[in-house]
């Protein structure tokens, strides 16, 4: 097995892998941030690393039932009629149900930070206990770590014959990107507390990521509607939508920042 995992192929498809895992987790942590943001401020490195340990148990338990999770593609209801047409499997199921939540949650989130009365907001961004924040973050950690292993196994398929020596490759790969996230997780967190545009722009990124798993959802089930076939969304628009965002932002910031140390000169 050592042989395999320091050989030039298991190196590189290491590195490869767990690049995309990072970023694949970019969502993650930006709903993690934001989740654990309601929460006092003593609890919320606790939630934050708790979400992140959580979603590196769920990938490495989903990771043993890989064969499992290749089932989850298989049709159970198959629906054709004149104008659409799909067949429903419990990946779709998933991803649909996690990106309804997701949009609810943000949309939710929103309209909470619009709120024009103050103790009203103050009032309804308090959540209920640590317990419910821990328990949204699980049920986005599970729809993300489906759709973040399923990927892994397809990147890693063929790569060895014996399954069992992918298998480890992939968990050193799921291991590595948690403890990055982890190691900047926090920080980004208290970036986006700290910023009040930088929440609002973190909730219409999950509104964002929310369309990208309900179409995803579409594609996976083979939907066709009036006769066109619903296309994946590709993830990279979406990443480098969000990068240009965040640095028009921190821009921004930076500029806020010089205009009042200015103003505080004179």
């Amino acid at each position: 097995m050592f042989d395999f995992l320091l050989s030039p192929d298991a190196l590189m498809a290491l590195l490869t892998l767990t690049f995309l895992e990072i970023i694949l987790g970019i969502d993650n942590i930006l709903f993690i941030s934001i989740s654990a943001g309601k929460l006092p401020e003593n609890q919320r490195r606790k939630a934050t690393n708790l979400g992140l340990i959580l979603a590196l148990v769920q990938r490495v338990v989903l990771l043993f039932f890989v064969s499992y999770l290749t089932k989850l593609k298989t049709p159970f209801w198959v629906v054709e009629t004149s104008w659409i047409s799909f067949s429903l499997n419990v990946q779709s199921i998933i991803l649909f149900a996690g990106g309804l939540f997701l949009l609810y949650k943000s949309t939710t989130e929103i309209m909470e930070k619009l709120e024009s009365d103050p103790e009203h907001q103050l009032r309804k961004e308090k959540p209920k206990s640590f317990k419910d924040v821990i328990l949204q973050i699980l049920v986005i950690d599970l729809v993300f770590s489906i759709d973040s292993i399923l990927t892994a196994v397809g990147m890693t398929n063929g790569l060895h014959s014996n399954a069992n020596y992918t298998l480890v490759l992939m968990i050193i790969a799921v291991f590595i990107s948690i403890i990055v996230m982890i190691a900047f997780a926090n920080k980004i967190r208290e970036v986006i507390e700290k910023h009040p545009s930088m929440q609002i722009l973190g909730l219409a990124f999950l509104i964002l990521i929310a369309f990208l798993l309900i179409t995803e959802a579409a594609h996976v089930s083979e939907a066709i509607v009036f006769n066109n076939e619903v296309g994946v969304i590709p993830k990279g628009y979406l990443y480098f939508a969000i990068a240009f965002s965040l640095g028009v932002e921190i821009l921004n910031i930076r500029m806020k920042k010089k205009k009042q140390a200015k103003e505080g000169e004179n």
